[in-house]
C-alpha cells in the first residue's frame, strides 16, 4: 500500500490531513469540502499539497463537469 493510500488514515485524522493537502490552493473552502468528503469514504489522502492522487482511488478518479481534475 502505498502512503497516502485507501484506508492508511482513520476518520478522525481526515480534517487535518484535508487542511494541509488544500493549505496552497485559492479555493480553500472547496477544497475542504470535497477533500473532507473523499477522505471520510476511502480513509486515505495524498501525501503532501499537489499531486500523488494516484494514492487515493477518489482524488485521482473525480472530475469536475469540465472533466479536469476536481483536486491539485
Amino acid at each position: 500500500m502505498q502512503a497516502g493510500g485507501e484506508g492508511s488514515l482513520i476518520a478522525n485524522q481526515c480534517a487535518r490531513a484535508c487542511d494541509f493537502k488544500c493549505l496552497t490552493t485559492s479555493h480553500k473552502k472547496l477544497c475542504l469540502f470535497f477533500c473532507n468528503m473523499c477522505c471520510r469514504k476511502y480513509l486515505c489522502n495524498p501525501l503532501g499539497t499537489f499531486g500523488n492522487k494516484e494514492e487515493c482511488p477518489c482524488f485521482n478518479n473525480w472530475k469536475t463537469l469540465k472533466d479536469d481534475p476536481k483536486f491539485p
